[in-house]
């Protein structure tokens, strides 16, 4: 569930492919740790995981500043890990190292 630096797809079609493949859901409590260490970043419901990694690993701040703006993008809000930690929620990841891309179900 991690992409590696190494071998990135210089085609975007082709970074799309490997990135859904990469995408998995886990449990909360798993990711804990990266968490701890300021690591994870939330994805909101609706916005397409798959793109915000790309523009990650594209290194495309312009688009991240834009969704951070609009709330499309975000740190994971202390409450919000609680309650995550506390039902056992599943989150679909995609690690781009060295961040963990996490969004809740809807």
């Amino acid at each position: 569930m991690s992409l590696e630096t190494d071998g990135i797809p210089e085609n975007d079609d082709e970074l799309r492919a490997k990135l859904h493949q990469e995408t998995a859901q886990i449990g909360w409590v798993e990711l804990q740790r990266f968490y701890a260490r300021g690591n994870v970043v939330r994805v909101a419901p609706g916005q397409d995981l798959i793109e915000v990694g790309l523009s990650l690993v594209r290194d495309d701040k312009a688009r991240f500043q834009q969704w951070i703006q609009d709330g499309s993008v975000g740190e994971v809000k202390p409450d919000e890990a609680q309650a995550w930690h506390d039902s056992d929620a599943t989150v679909w990841a995609l690690v781009v190292a060295p961040w963990v891309l996490v969004q809740p179900d809807s």
